[in-house]
């Protein structure tokens, strides 16, 4: 793998990192979660179980490779491309085979998954501008979708199986006020930026 920099006069750092392990881990869970949420046609308790703990390893080498990596100095341009589209695959997976199993309404599942690529898309697509972090309406967001999910995973009876539904249209409407928000955040960011001044400054000079 190539080594990204860490900045101007500082050392290198390898791509060969545990921040980057973790990543990668995530994503290699990803086939395994689906193996046990769909195997046996989804009906089988142990195998439902098994997915959601495998979910939730998944969901939590997310949060901590991002703080090992800011922690100590291992931010990479792999980690920066291969994290979002870990963190995709692992929450679109678990959408779409819900889906699939007929527990849970398609139009979910294309709502949250073409807000989380489009996002995705935007944030590279104005990086030239500047970086958006993450703000902690998305971080809601994100929590409520693990919980959401992580509900549905688990062979749940009762008044845990009926709070399913509820936990997944909070989540579901958090994910799209927060997708407006980017989008909105994206517009000033363009419109503000440094670039843009420059821009705006060298157009103003040849008039």
């Amino acid at each position: 793998m190539t080594e990204a920099l860490r900045g101007p006069g500082q050392a290198r750092v390898s791509s060969w990192n545990i921040a980057n392990y973790l990543t990668v881990l995530r994503l290699a869970l990803v086939p395994v979660f689906l193996v046990l949420l769909l195997g046996r046609e989804g009906e089988d308790d142990g195998w439902r179980i098994g997915a959601a703990l495998v979910f939730v390893l998944a969901s939590y080498t997310d949060r901590v490779d991002g703080q090992i990596a800011r922690a100590r100095g291992l931010v990479t341009s792999f980690g920066k491309l291969m994290d979002p589209i870990a963190d995709k695959a692992l929450t679109g997976g678990a959408l779409v085979g819900l889906s699939l199993l007929d527990e849970l309404p398609w139009w979910v599942t294309v709502v949250v998954v073409v807000r989380e690529v489009g996002v995705t898309a935007l944030r590279l697509f104005v990086i030239r501008h500047g970086v958006m972090p993450a703000s902690r309406g998305g971080k809601l967001k994100t929590a409520l979708q693990g919980l959401a999910i992580l509900l549905y995973l688990l062979p749940l009876v009762g008044f845990a199986a009926s709070a399913r539904t509820p936990v997944m249209a909070l989540a579901v409407l958090v994910t799209v006020v927060t997708g407006v928000d980017y989008v909105v955040r994206a517009v000033t960011l363009r419109r503000t930026s440094a670039r843009a001044d420059m821009k705006r400054a060298r157009k103003a000079a040849r008039q």
